[in-house]
Formats: structure tokens, C-alpha cells, sequence
């Protein structure tokens, strides 16, 4: 295990730097390709700026991820990684013709379902969900459609919550980190391996994203993000060294704010009899510029929400977790409960 740590390490450092190369590179190809976020009524940038910006990390990210599963010796490791970095590919090309051509979204959806459905049948599933009272609980058939919504929810979460500069790629930075506290202690190289890349490489790109951002996540980055966001999560559901503590509640816990923000979406939108799909400019952070704050401030106050998230995440591992339910359900409550507030007033304005 050591011998894997290591090579991890090295691999990581390795994505860090090239994604601090790759992303002006990134920016020439965009722009030369004409793959901009051009100014409208529902962005709030005013000027165009370059997008697919998760090509710069998430390319890096797969040879790494091949380099990794072609020298560990562990042939599960192998037939979990090398199915994996296919449907990554998938979702790569998703995500780059939806930022180039602005995909229908009913057809993107149908991809996204695709995509759930091919990482069920590689193994990457739902298996149980976190009981904090008892005994988890084992789905059985139920997690096929549970492992399809999974992976639907993440992918659209971490689109969803991408409206200010760095505010996505920041909140993936601390969910990794919190997930690969979690595969240390369980001593699960495949969530080690996936949270330590995918850290590195939002965390070189962040440079680039945070405010005033010079190129932008994408749909490529966004649903690139999320897909091995949930990817993990299900990896370490899995009965291969499984973590018996990462079910759903880990993930679920340090990805609460974008979580809320989503489903406040479809509710907000389907209450004004709206598309789910319709685009506005009435989430958590266009709420929170609308108060005064700035895209700085907001990014800083919802990271350090995920963080607070991301500490009782982690203490699912190493206390009990009826306590722990109980405070995380207290902060869900109140963070709901605020989030409708302000949804009400961004409304009323």
C-alpha cells in the first residue's frame, strides 16, 4: 500500500503541474474553436471568456489514471479504473459539444442517463444507504434506478452551483479532500487514487477560475467533476476494501450546498410552472450578489459552508453516528430553511 501511495503522490504533483500548463493552452483552444461564455441575461459575465476549462485537468487526470492502473498489480483495481476512464471520455465529449453547441436539454439528459446506466453495469453502484440508527441499508434491484438518479444528481449539482467564478471548482476541492481523509482511513487505494487527481487538478485550475476568472469550468469540467465525484462515492461503497462508513451520507453531507441549490432549482421552477431545464439567474449565489456581496465574498462563504459540511462528513468515520446524524440534520434544517429565505427575496426582487 505504501509502494501505491507513493506512486499516487507523484501522479497527483504531476496532474498539478500540467493543468498549470495545459490552461493557457486551454484558453487559446477555446477561444480558437469558439468555445466562449458570451454575456447574456442569465450569466453574469460581461465579457466573453473561454470555456470547456476542464479539459486542462480532466485529460491529465486520465493518463494519470492509466499510468496508475497499468503498474498497480491489483487486477480489481484494474477492471474497475480502466472501465472508468472510458465513460470519463464519454462525458468528456458530452460535456465539450454541449459548451460548443448548446446540446437540447432533454438530449443531455438521456446522455447523462447513458452514462449512469453504462457506470452501473461496470460496477460503480449504489449498493446500500447509510442507516444512522442501525444496520445499513442493503438496496438489492433498487440500485439500479437509485445508482442512475446518483449520478444524475451529481452531474447536474456540481453544473448547476458553476454560475460565479470559482465556486465549483472550489467546493470540488474540499469534497476531495474530505473524501480521500475518508480513503485514507479505510485504506481504499481506488478512492485515495480518484480524490487525491481530482483534487490536484481543481485545485491548479481554481488559480485560473477563481475571480476575475480567466476561463471557465464548462459543462466539460462541471460533469466531469461530478461524474467522478459519484464515482467514488459508489467505489467505496463497493465490496473491494468497501468503506463500510462511505455510503450515500458522506458525499451527500459535504455536497449540501449545491445539493440544496438544485433541488431548490426544480422546485422553483416547477412552482412558477416553469421547464426544470429553463436557465435563471435565481440560484443561492446570483441571490447572494443580489444582496450586496461580492463574487469573491460569496465563493468564501460557501466554501467555508462546504468545509463546515465536509468536518461532520468526515466525523461519520470516527464517532457516533447517531450525534452526528442528529447535528447534520440540524444544519440541513437551518441551511434549507435559509436558502428558501433568500430564495423569497431574490423572487420578490
Amino acid at each position: 500500500m505504501n509502494y501505491i501511495i507513493i506512486v499516487i503522490i507523484i501522479l497527483a504533483i504531476a496532474i498539478h503541474i500540467a493543468t498549470h500548463l495545459l490552461v493557457p493552452l486551454n484558453i487559446k483552444l477555446s477561444r480558437k474553436l469558439h468555445i466562449v461564455a458570451q454575456p447574456n441575461e442569465r450569466k453574469i459575465n460581461q465579457i466573453a471568456i473561454p470555456e470547456a476549462g476542464g479539459l486542462s485537468f480532466a485529460l491529465p487526470i486520465i493518463i494519470a489514471e492509466l499510468i496508475l492502473a497499468s503498474i498497480i498489480p491489483d487486477v480489481e483495481f484494474k477492471l474497475l479504473v480502466f472501465p472508468l476512464i472510458g465513460v470519463e471520455l464519454i462525458t468528456l465529449i458530452l460535456g465539450i459539444t454541449d459548451d460548443r453547441w448548446d446540446i437540447p436539454a432533454l438530449l443531455k439528459l438521456l446522455w447523462q442517463i447513458g452514462i449512469g446506466i453504462i457506470m452501473y453495469l461496470i460496477e460503480f453502484r449504489v449498493m446500500s444507504l447509510t442507516n444512522p440508527f442501525g444496520s445499513d441499508l442493503m438496496l438489492g434491484w433498487l440500485s439500479f434506478p437509485v445508482t442512475i438518479i446518483w449520478y444524475l444528481v451529481l452531474m447536474n449539482a456540481i453544473n448547476l452551483i458553476d454560475g460565479i467564478d470559482g465556486l465549483a471548482s472550489g467546493i470540488c476541492v474540499i469534497v476531495c479532500a474530505v473524501l480521500l481523509v475518508v480513503g485514507i482511513k479505510e485504506s481504499n487505494s481506488i478512492v485515495i487514487a480518484l480524490s487525491a487527481f481530482l483534487l490536484a487538478g481543481n485545485l491548479a485550475f481554481l488559480r485560473f477560475n477563481f475571480y476575475p476568472a480567466k476561463i471557465f469550468l464548462g459543462d466539460t469540467g462541471a460533469l466531469f467533476n461530478g461524474l467522478v465525484l459519484a464515482a467514488i462515492s459508489t467505489a467505496g461503497n463497493r465490496q473491494y476494501k468497501g468503506i463500510t462508513s462511505m455510503t450515500l451520507i458522506i458525499p451527500l453531507s459535504v455536497l449540501a450546498v449545491p445539493l440544496i441549490d438544485m433541488f431548490l432549482a426544480i422546485f422553483r421552477r416547477i412552482r412558477g410552472g416553469n421547464n426544470i431545464f429553463t436557465p435563471d439567474k435565481k440560484h443561492l449565489h446570483h441571490i447572494m450578489l443580489s444582496l450586496g456581496l461580492s463574487q469573491r465574498m460569496v465563493a468564501i462563504i460557501v466554501y467555508f459552508m462546504t468545509l463546515l459540511f465536509g468536518l461532520i462528513a468526515i466525523g461519520f468515520s470516527f464517532s457516533t453516528k447517531k450525534i452526528l446524524f442528529s447535528v447534520l440534520l440540524c444544519l440541513l434544517t437551518l441551511a434549507v430553511v435559509v436558502s428558501y429565505i433568500f430564495m423569497r427575496k431574490g423572487r420578490k426582487e
